[in-house]
């Protein structure tokens, strides 16, 4: 099992020996474990550790995993589709991108977006009559999860009849949720039950992480079992300075609180996507009461002078995996007295034990942070304004008129009262490279950037953001945070909206060139998604986060149209 190296300047190692010292002399370690709320704020904490044997358990009992793999082997399904959003899709999608297709099992896809052109280009792709849905929701309220579940079912019923449609979808969700009751009246072939007492971010090990692990063939015993000697190695009674779970979250919590709160995410490429699964694990957790860690995936590896003294690099990799450019850069990073981070897994078999290992962390951190590391309070906010979105145009057939403070080159520009009149006294011109010129001119040190795309998710698109992103940081010297929407409201957006107000963001919306209905509902895909952005905008506003929108009327050239703007703009 590997073990943690860390490589820390002089003033950060002090202050870690410090808060180690207070970790064994308070003994905090056994009072995680023994589920002590007062470690963090003394709310509700003790309720959500539920994580914490769920690996055992699912090792104790393997029977129900076990023929579920089999009976998806037997059944003969081409795809399997999952459903979800947030904690209930990243583990799964991380799963697929790690070990690929299986042979003799389902190609697992996943769905976590309300973009149309997404559902319809996943819809296009797929057998409807050989593929089995996966619907994940803890709670089975999620609004997304349940439209995706309406429209599929309605396409399957169109595929195999009503009598058989039921047969190829399984719930994960908690006992006694909505999604239950729904899953038994609909026949739904499986449901599956999470433990009430795992948040969905922590939840990868308990079934919303296993069962979609199982369908596609991944060796559930050897997964879990590899996973169990982490969490033997992150117990209680492990002396704290060996304790790997527990040394990552001192230095994670440490570093966040003095100033090094920029988490910045570098794989193998055979994990890439554990980025993605670890971006919500820190930034859900600790992004609240105006603290927190935000973390950086997907951003290219540059020299040391590109980077401010707000970073930490934390380096993942597998043991075949190495790459010596990657190894020459982060020894450069390591050399100019940068926080470096390097954990070198076995092969993608640990990848169960870096998600039990992150989760101890995270909980550590928090504790240090000072905030309740399970809960997410700022997330139901912009849930709370799309709704009423949607309730509105369920009673009136069009969302509130809109007015742009600009309209440029085939964008328009949107924003609130107070970000208008902080870019109109930075000198922003009536065009676009001016606003983008005064919005990218308020990020200073220590700031972050984050493009916050509800558009498709895709390889040419995020190509044209990873290029918009790289020109800022370059320029600006400042972390920078990219996500498609909505995923990303289920994820990082608790953090941008609860956490520091360091970021500045730049929305993209777009027109939508296709369209597609939510059956037994007025409201479109489209519309949920401009709601979901409308709501997400307005929340930031109301937090006083530095925003601004520009909306796309045709998508690929406007991106191109933004691409030059912003590279303008930085110059």
């Amino acid at each position: 099992m590997s073990r943690l190296k860390s490589s820390l300047p002089e003033d950060l190692a002090a202050h870690v020996k410090k808060n180690v010292a207070d970790w064994q002399s308070g003994h905090k370690m056994q009072r995680l474990w023994q589920r002590d709320a007062a470690l963090w704020t003394g709310d509700d904490e003790g309720k959500w550790l539920g994580w914490l044997d769920i690996t055992e358990y699912q090792i104790a009992h393997p029977v129900e995993l076990r023929n579920l793999a089999k009976e998806v082997w037997s059944a003969g399904f081409k795809q399997a589709v999952l459903l979800g959003m947030g904690g209930s899709s990243l583990c799964p999608e991380v799963l697929r991108m790690t070990f690929g297709k299986i042979a003799g099992y389902p190609d697992l896809h996943v769905l976590d977006s309300t973009d149309p052109a997404q559902i319809k280009a996943l819809d296009e792709k797929i057998d409807i009559g050989r593929a089995l849905f996966i619907v994940s929701s803890k709670s089975g309220t999620t609004l997304e999860p349940n439209i995706f579940k309406q429209y599929f079912f309605e396409r399957t019923r169109q595929a195999v009849g009503a009598d058989k449609a039921g047969s190829h979808f399984m719930a994960i969700t908690d006992p006694a949720s909505k999604m239950q009751q729904v899953a038994e009246h609909d026949r739904f072939r499986h449901i599956f039950y999470g433990r009430p007492s795992i948040g969905g971010r922590y939840s990868a090990l308990s079934n919303f992480g296993m069962a979609p692990a199982a369908v596609i063939g991944i060796d559930i015993k050897k997964f879990l079992d590899r996973t169990q000697e982490m969490v033997r190695a992150c117990g209680p009674s492990v002396p704290l300075e060996e304790n790997t779970g527990a040394m990552l979250g001192i230095i994670l919590g440490t570093a966040a609180v003095n100033g090094r709160d920029k988490v910045t995410i570098i794989t193998s490429r055979d994990i890439a996507d554990l980025g993605a699964w670890l971006e919500q694990l820190l930034a859900e957790s600790t992004g609240k009461i105006g603290k927190g860690i935000i973390p950086v995936d997907r951003e290219r590896l540059a020299g040391p002078e590109v980077y401010g003294n707000d970073r930490v690099f934390a380096y993942v990799h597998t043991a075949h995996a190495t790459d010596v450019a990657v190894e020459a850069k982060i020894a450069a990073l390591e050399k100019a007295g940068h926080v470096v981070l390097r954990i070198s897994m076995s092969d993608t078999y640990d990848l169960g034990a870096e998600f039990f290992r992150w989760e101890i962390a995270t909980a550590v951190a928090g504790s240090i942070i000072g905030i309740n590391a399970f809960n997410q309070p700022d997330v139901e906010a912009s849930k709370v304004v799309t709704r009423n979105l949607t309730s509105e145009y369920e009673k009136t057939g069009s969302l509130p008129a809109e007015k742009p403070v600009l309209e440029d080159k085939g964008i328009q520009i949107f924003t609130d009262e107070k970000n208008a009149a902080a870019l109109a006294k930075a000198g922003a011109d009536k065009s676009l490279a001016g606003y983008l010129k005064a919005h990218l001119g308020r990020i200073h040190a220590a700031d972050y950037f984050a493009l916050l795309a509800y558009i498709q998710m895709n390889a040419a698109h995020e190509e044209k953001l990873q290029a918009i992103r790289h020109a800022v940081r370059d320029q600006k010297r400042v972390a920078t945070c990219l996500g498609f929407g909505p995923r990303f409201l289920h994820s990082t957006g608790q953090a941008y909206k609860g956490g520091p107000n360091s970021g500045v963001f730049l929305q993209i919306t777009c027109d939508d060139a296709v369209d597609l209905p939510v059956p037994q509902q007025k409201y479109t895909f489209g519309v949920v998604k401009a709601a979901q952005a409308r709501g997400d905008f307005q929340v930031l506003a109301e937090r006083g986060r530095r925003a601004l929108r520009v909306h796309l009327k045709d998508v690929e050239s406007g991106l191109n149209t933004l691409e030059s703007a912003v590279q303008s703009a930085v110059e």
